[in-house]
């Protein structure tokens, strides 16, 4: 048994039970060996839900029972094969690895579990859809109705707190408990502190905290957006205005023992934690929301240290931060919170709870779907840098790497149409760390300076050789069409005539 989670949730969304892509335009379903419209119930759930601010990030009013098998179809409808799974996480990686136009269906019957503990044998499309419609509607919201009547029956323990580090220590032993008078008491058996609550808003209510000035107690004051409610377990964010940073806090009703639902590194989270700090970790994958953003990131050394530190290094910067590894109703979450600096730092994009998909020493793999718009977001560590970056996105720092490592020749120069590449097969160009390029043969050296900048069109790489014949024709801010670890190539646009040119070096 295994409760619908982040994970199988987006999956539902995703897959639409029939999988051939991933995206709200199309999701094609197969009901008992029929193609299902696009218009169907099952599909208009999938998009509203996925589209909708408030969208769940768990279903908590139905359990899968696993294992559940599924036929494997290819682009001619022919069934190539057939796989069981037996966990969200074993599905979600089967369903991601499928190739493009395949398409899966459900080996039905299978089983669920309802809110009410009765288990129903689903035995098509059409059925899952109306439970899960009647889920989605009536009950499987993570703030309940009923949250006022829950957080004020019996006693909570802080299980997870964490405010740039974890803090959750400073609670222990503190038992809390939220009166219907909105008063709150947290005691120890030897001191209390006196506070208040209240719940603000209606669809998606916050939890506002206040426990007087008194350390460590007024870092719990403030507005927190509710993750998840339960009869069990009550997560919390809030994000600061000034700094974005992401602050998370966790009730319990039983206390932390070090590896409970909240946080802390032992229990189940122990291994991550290891893995985490044995060695450097690189970014081999960051999509945010669709796009691919990890060449922002293909410079830097990632070092998770024991204290919950975390640092990224690049020849040109440095990054610090905290991170933590916690347990949630989904499983495993890693916890990251770079310090960012202006609104484009792309270092922003890793500040979230992120889940755990899987791991092992060389891979740890990562998924964040958004309370708000329902954007899925994966993150992927691994043991050495990206080396895909190409074309002009993506940061300059992959771009300046590239470039300043090894030796390379003028492999194409078009100058509005003629070909003038003779003019370079001779000579050798070394780009220095400095700034400086130098461009030799028999004859002697050429010396200029490059750089590379970001514009409104990507990446632009700017090389001056001053009035030195024949590099003079170089100088100029060229656009960045596509590089490899062994070819930059570039083109621009003359702002007069309109010709183009195109300039591309390979490397010895």
């Amino acid at each position: 048994m295994k409760k619908l989670t982040k994970i199988s949730f987006y999956i539902l969304l995703c897959v639409g039970f029939v999988l051939t892509s991933c995206s709200e335009e199309e999701l094609p379903l197969e009901d008992n060996g029929e193609v299902v419209a696009v218009d169907s119930q099952l599909t208009n759930l999938m998009v509203r839900t996925s589209s909708e601010n408030n969208a769940p990030d768990s279903i908590d009013c139905i359990d899968f029972v696993y294992p559940i098998s599924f036929f494997i179809y290819d682009a001619n409808n022919q069934q190539t094969g057939t796989q069981t799974v037996n966990s969200d996480v074993e599905l979600f990686l089967f369903l991601s690895g499928l190739t493009p136009g395949s398409t899966v269906a459900i080996d039905f019957p299978i089983s669920v579990i309802l809110q009410d503990g009765s288990i129903v044998e689903v035995n098509s499309n059409t059925e899952l859809a109306t439970l899960i419609s009647n889920c989605a509607s009536g009950g499987g919201n993570q703030v309940p109705s009923n949250l006022e009547d829950i957080l004020t029956s019996g006693s909570w323990f802080v299980t997870y707190f964490f405010d740039d580090v974890e803090e959750t220590s400073n609670y222990a032993g503190y038992e809390f408990n939220f009166n219907s008078d909105n008063t709150a008491l947290a005691n120890n058996g030897t001191n209390n502190v006196n506070g208040t609550w209240s719940l603000t808003g209606s669809s998606t209510p916050d939890l506002n905290l206040f426990f007087g000035t008194t350390n460590p107690f007024d870092e719990l004051n403030e507005d927190w957006d509710i993750i998840e409610a339960t009869n069990d377990i009550i997560r919390l964010k809030h994000i600061s205005g000034g700094n974005g940073d992401v602050d998370f806090l966790t009730y319990e009703r039983t206390p932390n023992s070090g590896g409970g639902g909240g946080g802390g590194t032992g229990g189940g989270s122990g291994t991550l934690v290891e893995t985490l700090v044995d060695g450097v970790w690189y970014v081999n994958l960051l999509e945010d929301d669709g796009n691919n953003e990890t060449c922002h990131f293909q410079a830097y050394e990632f070092t998770f240290n024991a204290n919950q530190t975390v640092i990224a290094v690049s020849p040109n910067n440095t990054k610090n931060g905290s991170w933590a590894v916690t347990n949630s109703s989904s499983g495993q979450d890693l916890v990251l919170n770079f310090q960012t600096t202006g609104s484009n730092d792309p270092f922003d994009d890793l500040n979230d709870d992120w889940d755990l998909i899987s791991f092992d020493a060389q891979s740890i793999s990562l998924i964040d779907i958004s309370g708000g718009n329902g954007g899925t977001d994966y993150l992927t560590f691994g043991r050495n840098p990206y080396t895909g970056c190409t074309g002009g996105g993506g940061g300059t720092q992959g771009l300046v790497d590239v470039l300043s490592d090894g030796q390379w020749f003028v492999q194409s120069y078009i100058d509005d149409g003629d070909d003038e590449t003779y003019h370079y097969t001779s000579y050798t160009i070394v780009f220095n760390i400095d700034g400086t390029v130098v461009a030799t043969n028999s004859n002697g050296a050429i010396n200029g300076t490059w750089n590379v900048t970001n514009s409104s069109s990507g990446l632009d790489l700017v090389l001056n050789f001053g009035g030195q014949i024949p590099f003079d024709e170089f100088n100029d801010d060229w656009d960045v069409s596509n590089y490899t670890t062994t070819l930059v190539e570039l083109f621009d646009v003359s702002g007069g005539n309109g010709g183009t040119d195109y300039l591309t070096f390979a490397k010895l």
